[in-house]
């Protein structure tokens, strides 16, 4: 099989994404295209494959807990949506003043999805829960909110790398002899352009309240699916509670899982603890405290999980899809480009793009560091270029194309977390993702010169 056609199930999602705004499809057609290339073209063993590739998505504890967790924080929602808890949290909010204007309301997503950088699922779902509500009452599209809370939790959790993110890079570049592997990986903090860029973009746009490109559009019709301002408010803790167990639940049980250090705790396992726990918190608030039925109440968990199930599924999908193109090649061939460069300065600006595409074309930034980081650090010793600057722009490359791609499960969790259709998100923070990346390729040229 010839190499470039690895890169042709991405390619096929992503104009299906764009041309048919059905993620489904996308991802379910990428996936047989995918598994037929590995069966040598056989349509019906790719078909076949495909339903077995899917399956395997479950042999990885990893997966299944995110998608337990994922459906399960439906039935959390639920509870703190229902019962009345959100729009009484958002009231105190507003009447306080911390978050009465468009500007404060904006700025108060922006800090606590800056504050989570513990794990970028709590993160994305945290704020999205408390963002909507805000949102909606001074009539803020839920596309400024997906931009919001996706552009400040990878980039925050990338910048500091007390969390699962450092924890993966620094195993990355463990085996490469380098004196002091925790200094290197800090080292590429003031390097990481795209990030820094991207949180700049975001209180910049916080701070002036001003949107640019389809966001536009989408600030002018704000189309609110489901409004939480037709519950009336009832008791702030019944939100406040169950939201403050999933954050300090997470973080107390990644502390717990790595034996003290938060580096190497179990994130996915340490979020399902969490999210189970304050589910079942909830429950009992509402039981005890609401004046809620048992009955009623698996009722509303059951169709709060129901609500969240399309964009579980995609997420399934995504992961089955990413597991595919592993097999394919589609990374390897991607990282392959960037070896026998003939002008090193240019490497760190060459290998933020690829890790660009590489991750655009994947949906994954973890596998397009463990694709380019083994490639990225032997290319920088032998071109004595820093290892910082290429680590930096291959850590920054993988958040810029995990902000552009319709299959990325970030940005997929991002758009349920904050309600919105997952291709407006990505369609609306384009703009914005294009100029951080355009902005940190230029920085990356001038450092490559300078440090080069």
């Amino acid at each position: 099989m010839e190499q470039w056609l690895t890169i042709l199930p991405p390619v096929l999602a992503l104009a299906l994404a764009v041309r048919t705004r059905n993620v489904y499809w996308a991802l379910g057609g990428a996936i047989w295209v995918s598994e037929m290339l590995i069966a040598a073209g056989n349509p019906f063993t790719g078909l076949l494959s495909s339903i077995d590739r899917a399956v395997s998505v479950f042999e990885s504890r990893y997966n299944t807990r995110v998608l337990l967790f994922c459906l399960i924080i439906g039935a959390l929602i639920a509870y703190m949506q229902k019962s009345g808890g959100i729009a009484a949290l958002v009231e105190k909010l507003v009447h306080s003043g911390a978050a009465n204007t468009r500007k404060k309301a904006g700025l108060v997503t922006a800090l606590t999805g800056s504050a989570l950088f513990m794990d970028t699922n709590v993160s994305l779902l945290s704020t999205g829960i408390m963002g909507r509500p805000l949102f909606d009452h001074l009539k803020m599209s839920r596309e400024r909110l997906a931009y919001i809370i996706d552009s400040t939790c990878a980039p925050i959790s990338i910048l500091i790398l007390i969390n699962g993110w450092g924890a993966y890079v620094l195993g990355l570049i463990g085996g490469y002899g380098f004196d002091d592997p925790v200094g290197l990986l800090a080292a590429t903090i003031p390097l990481n352009f795209y990030a820094l860029l991207t949180l700049s973009g975001v209180y910049l746009t916080v701070a002036t309240d001003k949107v640019i490109g389809p966001m536009k559009h989408a600030e002018t019709r704000v189309e609110i699916e489901v409004s939480e301002e037709s519950i009336m408010p009832t008791k702030a803790r019944f939100m406040a509670v169950p939201l403050l167990i999933v954050v300090l639940g997470t973080i107390g049980f990644m502390v717990w899982t790595g034996q003290g250090n938060i580096m190497e705790g179990a994130g996915a396992q340490s979020i399902l603890w969490a999210v189970v726990l304050a589910t079942g918190v909830s429950f009992l608030l509402l039981r005890l405290n609401g004046g809620y039925k048992s009955e009623s109440l698996i009722k509303m968990g059951f169709e709060g999980v129901g609500d969240l199930l399309p964009a579980v599924t995609v997420i399934f999908l995504s992961l089955a899809l990413a597991s595919s193109l592993s097999a394919l090649g589609t990374g390897a061939f991607m990282a392959s480009m960037a070896e026998g460069f003939p002008v090193p300065a240019l490497l760190p600006a060459i290998l933020f793009i690829l890790a660009g595409v590489t991750s655009f074309a994947t949906g994954t930034s973890w596998g397009t560091y463990g694709i380019l980081v083994p490639i990225a650090l032997p290319i920088a010793i032998g071109a004595n270029i820093p290892p910082e600057l290429v680590l930096a722009a291959v850590m920054g490359g993988g958040v810029f194309g995990d902000h552009c791609s319709p299959i990325s499960d970030t940005s997929i969790i991002a758009s349920f977390a904050a309600g919105t259709d997952h291709i407006s998100h990505v369609q609306t923070q384009l703009p914005y993702a294009l100029i951080g990346a355009l902005g940190a390729a230029l920085l990356y040229i001038v450092a490559g010169f300078l440090m080069v």
